[in-house]
C-alpha cells in the first residue's frame, strides 16, 4: 500500500488531445506533481497529510477500507440509529485523521507516526466505541437519571478529539467558532447581548455528544449516509481516469473559439468540480495543466490563475453533488434531494455564463485567439469515449426517477467500475482496486471532521435560541430595509466562508442567516441557495481567497492581483443569488412560462452586459461604454419591469453605437456569441 495516497479525490486534468498515449500523459502528469503538491500544501490544509507512514500504512489501509465498507454496507442494507451510525462514522474517521495528519505542517515529511498520535487514534476509537456499546443507557436512562462522571469525561474527551482533528485537517477558524459556541452555551447568563440561562458543563458536553442534535446531528447524519457515497463516487471517477474525459470533452467543445484554452478550463473545471467538492483542490489539480496552457495562449499570468480559481470554485454549485452540502440542505429545507438538484440547474448555468462571458471579453480585449484544431481532441475519439459519461447519466437518471441519493450513488459507482474495464487507461488493476477503498475514506476525512464540528455549532445555536435572536438583530440593524438585509446576510456568509469549508459553512449560515430571509418572506429554497452560494464564492473573495491564491501560485502571479481578478470575473455571478431571491421563478418556485422566460432572458442579458462592462469588450473600448453596459446590466436584472426595460435600452444603445462606430461591421461587442 503506497504511503502517498492522496486524501483528496481531485485529480490532475489531462492535456488536450486524447490521441496521446497513456505513457506520455502519465509523464506529463508526473512532471507537474511536485508543483501541484507544493501549492496544495500551501493553500489547502486538507492535503497536509503524512506521506511516510512506514508500517502504519497497513493500519491506515485497514481502517480506511473498513470505513468505506461500513458505508457501503449500510447503504445496501440500511443504516443504524443516528447516534450509532454517527459514532462509527466519526470514530473511524478521527482515528485516521490522527494517523495521517500531523499536529503541525512541518511534521508532515517525517517518517512514521508519533506515539502520541497513535494514542489519540486509539482514544478516538475507544470513545466512540463506548457510545456504540452503551448506546441504550446513554440515550435513555442516563438522560432521565443523569450522566455519570465517567460519561461526562468520555464526552469531554470526544469533543476535544473532534476539535483537534478538525484543526489538523480543516483549519483553525471553524474550531474557534465551535469553541465560541460552547462558551456561549456555558456563559449564557453573562452575555451582554443575546443572553440565555446557560447550561452546566456536564449538561453541555453530554448533550453535545450523546444526543442526535449536536455532534451527531444533521451534518454527520447526512455525511454518514449520502455525502460519503458521493465522495467515493468522485474518487472512483478520478482513480479510473474517467474524470479526465471531462477535460478532453471541454477542450474539444470550446478550444477552437476565441480564448479557447480559458473557456475549456472553465468547462473542465466545472465538470470536475461537481464531484471534487473542494475549490482549492480542484484549482490545483486542473490548474496544473490549464494555467500553463492559458499562459502560452497569451493570457496574462494573473488572469490565467483567476480564471481557473473562479471556474473551480463554481464546480461546487453544479448538480448533482453541489459540494456535498446539498444533502444537508435537503434535510434542513424538507425538500427532496432530486428536486433541489433540478432547482440548482439554472443558477449554476447563470454562474458559469458570467464566468464564461468574462473570459470571452478578456480574450477579445487582449487579442487571445483559439487553439489550432489539430492540437485539440478529435471528435471521433471523443464520441468513441462518450460511454464514459454513463456514471453521471445513471446518477442523474435515477435521481430524476425518484430513487434515493444513496441508491443513485451506489449505482453510479457500479456504472463507473463497469465502464472502466473497456479501456486500458481506465481499467483498474487488482492492487489499484484494493487501494480504492482506502482512498475513498481518505477523501472524506476533512468533510467528516468539518461536519462534526459544524454540528457542535448548529446544536448550540438551536438549544440556546441564538438563531432567532441573530435574525432579529440583523433585521433591526438594517432598519427593515430588505435590500440591506440581503447585503448584510451576504457579508456574513462571505466572512464565514473565508475560514470554513463548504459543508461547515452551509451548516452555520443555514442555521443563522437563512432564517432571517425566510422570516422576511423569501421562499425557503431561495433563502438557502442564497447563503449557500455566497459561502462558496468566499473562496475567490479578497482578502482571504484561497482558491485564487492557489491559482496564483501555479501561474507565478501576484496573489492579491489574482484574487482581485477572480473577484472581477465572478462579479456577474455574485448577482445570481440576488436574482433568484428577487425572482424565485429561476429556482422553479411557482413559475409561469411567460414569467420564467422573461426573467431568464433579462438575467442572461444583464449578466453578459455586466461582464462586458467590468472586463472590457475590445482593445479600443472606452470607460463610458463600459460603465453604461455595467449599469444597464444591473438594471436589466432588476425585478421591476420598467427598470429592466430601461437597462435593456441602455445595453441596446451601447451595442448600436458600437456598430455605427465600426461602420456596421462585425457582431455586437465583437462576437458575444463567438
Amino acid at each position: 500500500m503506497s504511503d502517498d495516497t492522496a486524501p483528496s479525490q481531485a485529480a490532475p486534468a489531462s492535456v488536450p488531445g486524447s490521441e496521446q498515449g497513456g505513457d506520455e500523459r502519465r509523464e506529463q502528469a508526473l512532471a507537474h506533481d511536485d508543483e501541484r503538491r507544493e501549492q496544495t500544501l500551501t493553500h489547502d490544509r486538507e492535503s497536509r497529510y503524512r506521506t511516510r507512514l512506514g508500517r502504519w500504512k497497513y493500519v491506515v489501509a485497514a481502517l480506511g477500507t473498513a470505513l468505506t465498507l461500513f458505508q457501503l454496507y449500510t447503504a445496501l442494507f440500511g443504516t443504524f440509529t443516528s447516534v450509532i451510525q454517527g459514532a462509527v462514522h466519526v470514530g473511524m474517521a478521527l482515528s485516521l485523521v490522527y494517523l495521517l495528519y500531523p499536529a503541525r505542517r512541518a511534521q508532515a515529511g517525517r517518517p512514521g507516526v508519533p506515539v502520541h498520535d497513535v494514542f489519540l487514534c486509539g482514544l478516538a476509537l475507544a470513545a466512540n466505541g463506548y457510545i456504540v456499546l452503551d448506546y441504550e443507557r446513554l440515550t435513555t436512562r442516563a438522560v432521565v437519571f443523569g450522566f455519570t462522571p465517567f460519561d461526562v469525561a468520555v464526552a469531554t474527551v470526544a469533543l476535544l478529539l473532534i476539535l483537534e482533528a478538525t484543526r489538523r485537517c480543516v483549519g483553525l477558524p471553524i474550531v474557534v467558532i465551535a469553541l465560541a459556541a460552547l462558551a456561549y452555551g456555558y456563559y449564557g447568563q453573562a452575555m451582554p447581548v443575546f443572553s440565555h440561562p446557560g447550561f452546566s458543563f456536564d449538561a453541555l458536553v453530554s448533550e453535545s455528544v450523546y444526543s442526535s442534535t449536536s455532534v451527531f446531528g444533521t451534518p454527520v447524519q447526512v455525511s454518514s449516509t449520502f455525502i460519503f457515497l458521493f465522495l467515493f463516487f468522485g474518487v472512483v471517477l478520478v482513480r479510473t481516469n474517467i474524470a479526465r474525459f471531462f477535460n478532453d470533452l471541454a477542450f474539444g467543445l470550446t478550444g477552437r473559439y476565441t480564448g479557447g484554452t480559458a473557456k475549456a478550463a472553465v468547462v473542465a473545471s466545472g465538470l470536475q468540480g461537481m464531484v471534487s467538492g473542494s475549490s482549492v483542490a480542484n484549482t490545483v489539480a486542473s490548474g496544473s495543466f490549464t494555467i500553463p496552457m492559458m499562459k502560452r495562449a497569451g493570457f496574462r499570468p494573473h488572469v490565467a490563475g483567476a480564471v481557473e480559481a473562479t471556474a473551480s470554485t463554481g464546480g461546487q454549485l453544479v448538480p448533482p453533488v453541489l459540494g456535498a452540502a446539498v444533502f444537508i440542505m435537503a434535510e434542513y429545507t424538507g425538500v427532496p434531494y432530486n428536486e433541489l438538484v433540478l432547482y440548482a440547474v439554472v443558477p449554476a448555468a447563470l454562474y458559469y455564463l458570467g464566468v464564461f462571458s468574462g473570459v470571452h471579453f478578456e480574450a477579445l480585449r487582449t487579442g487571445v485567439r483559439g487553439t489550432p484544431k489539430e492540437a485539440l481532441p478529435r471528435l471521433r475519439d471523443l464520441l468513441g469515449r462518450s460511454y464514459l459519461l454513463a456514471p453521471v447519466v445513471v446518477i442523474i437518471g435515477l435521481l430524476m426517477a425518484g430513487r434515493s441519493p444513496a441508491s443513485a450513488a451506489l449505482f453510479g459507482i457500479l456504472a463507473a467500475l463497469l465502464v472502466s474495464v473497456f479501456r486500458a487507461d481506465t481499467r483498474l488493476s487488482a492492487v489499484a482496486f484494493a487501494r480504492l477503498f482506502e482512498a475513498g475514506a481518505r477523501a472524506a476525512l476533512p468533510v467528516i471532521a468539518a461536519c462534526a464540528s459544524a454540528g457542535i455549532i448548529a446544536g448550540t445555536v438551536t438549544r440556546t435560541g441564538l438563531g432567532g435572536k441573530l435574525a432579529g438583530g440583523i433585521v433591526e440593524l438594517s432598519g427593515g430595509l430588505f435590500a440591506l438585509v440581503l447585503v448584510l446576510t451576504m457579508v456574513a456568509c462571505l466572512l464565514l466562508g473565508m475560514g470554513l469549508p463548504t459543508t461547515a459553512n452551509y451548516v452555520v449560515t443555514a442555521t443563522v442567516a437563512a432564517p432571517v430571509l425566510v422570516q422576511l418572506g423569501v421562499p425557503t429554497v431561495a433563502a438557502h441557495f442564497f447563503v449557500f452560494y455566497f459561502g462558496i464564492v468566499a473562496d475567490i473573495t479578497p482578502p482571504v481567497c484561497l482558491a485564487a491564491y492557489a491559482g496564483a501560485g501555479l501561474a507565478g502571479a501576484n496573489p492579491m492581483r489574482t484574487g482581485l481578478t477572480a473577484f472581477k470575473l465572478a462579479v456577474p455571478a455574485f448577482l445570481v443569488p440576488y436574482v433568484f431571491v428577487l425572482e424565485p421563478q429561476l429556482l422553479l418556485q411557482d413559475p409561469t412560462v411567460a414569467g420564467f422566460t422573461i426573467t431568464l432572458v433579462t438575467a442572461v442579458v444583464g449578466i453578459i452586459a455586466v461582464a462586458a462592462g467590468l472586463v472590457g469588450f475590445a482593445q479600443d473600448d472606452g470607460t463610458l461604454p463600459r460603465a453604461a453596459l455595467a449599469a444597464g446590466g444591473l438594471a436589466a436584472i432588476h425585478p421591476s419591469p420598467w427598470v429592466s426595460l430601461a437597462g435593456l435600452a441602455v445595453i441596446a444603445a451601447v451595442v448600436v453605437a458600437r456598430r455605427f462606430r465600426r461602420g456596421g461591421n462585425g457582431t455586437p461587442l465583437e462576437g458575444v456569441t463567438g
